[in-house]
């Protein structure tokens, strides 16, 4: 079996969540959709599983059409939906997380 391993470094991930919640915070939330994909990209790309090293696809643009339609049903519902937005974040970013494989030429965006 080969290795598993994350090889990201604990100031980088804790500058990237403190840019994360800056950018949050100063938009009032309207740019969580870019500290997700920021954030999570970074992880990915220090993330190899089983040898294989993964990357992140995802776009802060896409994130946001969905961001905005689980909002409406959160407001809508008086915060119920808020229960399942953690889980509809989570299959958003596996829907974009993908291995890349040896004969693939991906163009991973270096963020670190």
């Amino acid at each position: 079996m080969k290795e598993s391993y994350f090889d990201g470094g604990l100031f980088q991930l804790l500058g990237w969540k403190i840019v994360g919640a800056l950018i949050t915070g100063l938009t009032l939330g309207i740019c969580y959709p870019w500290a997700v994909c920021m954030v999570y990209g970074w992880e990915i790309k220090h993330t190899v599983i089983d040898g294989k090293r993964l990357y992140f696809d995802g776009k802060a643009i896409q994130l946001f059409g969905n961001w905005i339609k689980w909002l409406f049903f959160t407001i809508i519902t008086f915060g119920i939906y808020s229960f399942w937005l953690a889980i509809s974040i989570r299959k958003w970013k596996t829907m974009h997380t993908h291995f890349i494989e040896p004969q693939q030429n991906v163009k991973v965006e270096q963020n670190a």
